[in-house]
């Protein structure tokens, strides 16, 4: 188990965050529309929200729906340390410490993270006096001593570990491993772990949303969808036999997403109905320890 992440390459994976920052730039996601600017130079970057790609638009809406979830579960919680596994090019971090007086680590692969700050500096607005602690650091969050040695940097305090996408990349002994790491850290200081990637298997896929070939080969060279549960109830099972319990569900927010409007303009209301009938594929949940 312990040679696990050393076993495996996940350098490949790091493309699909910046595919999904280009996405992103279309929303109100803080600084995802000026990193999308930055991550595009020399190639000048703009939405082009005149798309009429049906598929486009409901992934937009999935993946914003999916980011804002995360600040959802997160509000009301009064602990001061967060920790961000597998960000990608995500600025939640920057954004919190700006507003917050919060010590906050963002984490991801190295070569996001070189990336990742070499764009800071120029997304962090001049005149700007964080009232929080931001480190932007390299992690494999299957790596339990580095996991271990960035929690330290920490203040004394509880502790809330987020992920937005992750565990699809997991095959179940590597998600094992994953909620080793987090479950020692948590009983060591307490707090929580939101994760917004609680996806289950759908095999009612809607014709009108189809997968490029692109896409279609990320998803086959990652066993994306064999990576997935099979119910919420599967997944339920497996987190509590990994010592965990579901403290909160987010609640669907739609109507809080930019990409909604775009979505109902460009569907016919049979192709609505039918994205009704295949219900939900995802959900973002708030664990702690059962114990």
């Amino acid at each position: 188990m312990n040679n696990i992440s050393k076993d495996r390459d996940y350098s490949s994976i790091s493309p699909s965050a910046r595919s999904l920052l280009l996405l992103k730039g279309f929303t109100d996601i803080p600084f995802a529309l000026e990193a999308a600017k930055l991550i595009s130079r020399p190639n000048h970057y703009r939405p082009d929200f005149s798309i009429k790609d049906l598929t486009f638009w409901a992934r937009l809406l999935h993946f914003e729906s999916r980011y804002k979830s995360i600040n959802q579960l997160l509000t009301n919680l009064l602990v001061q340390n967060i920790l961000e596994i597998s960000s990608g090019f995500s600025f939640r971090g920057l954004s919190s410490v700006l507003n917050k007086e919060l010590y906050y680590i963002d984490t991801d692969l190295p070569e996001v993270i070189t990336t990742k700050l070499g764009l800071l500096d120029d997304l962090l607005p001049h005149d700007a006096i964080p009232r929080g602690e931001l480190e932007t650091l390299a992690l494999n969050a299957l790596d339990e001593a580095a996991f271990t040695s960035i929690t330290n940097h920490f203040p004394k305090g509880e502790l809330v570990i987020v992920n937005e996408g992750l565990l699809v990349y997991l095959d179940t002994d590597e998600k094992r491993k994953l909620c080793s790491n987090i479950r020692k850290v948590l009983r060591q200081r307490g707090g929580y772990w939101i994760t917004a990637d609680i996806y289950v298997k759908s095999p009612n896929r809607l014709p009108d949303l189809q997968m490029n070939d692109k896409l279609q080969e990320f998803f086959r060279e990652h066993r994306i969808e064999e990576n997935k549960f099979n119910s919420f109830e599967e997944a339920e099972a497996f987190f509590t036999s990994e010592g965990f319990i579901i403290d909160k569900e987010a609640e669907a927010e739609h109507q809080n997403s930019g990409a909604l409007k775009y979505l109902l303009a460009n569907a016919t209301q049979e192709q609505l109905e039918n994205m009704r009938r295949v219900g939900r594929i995802r959900a973002s949940w708030r664990l702690k320890l059962a114990d």
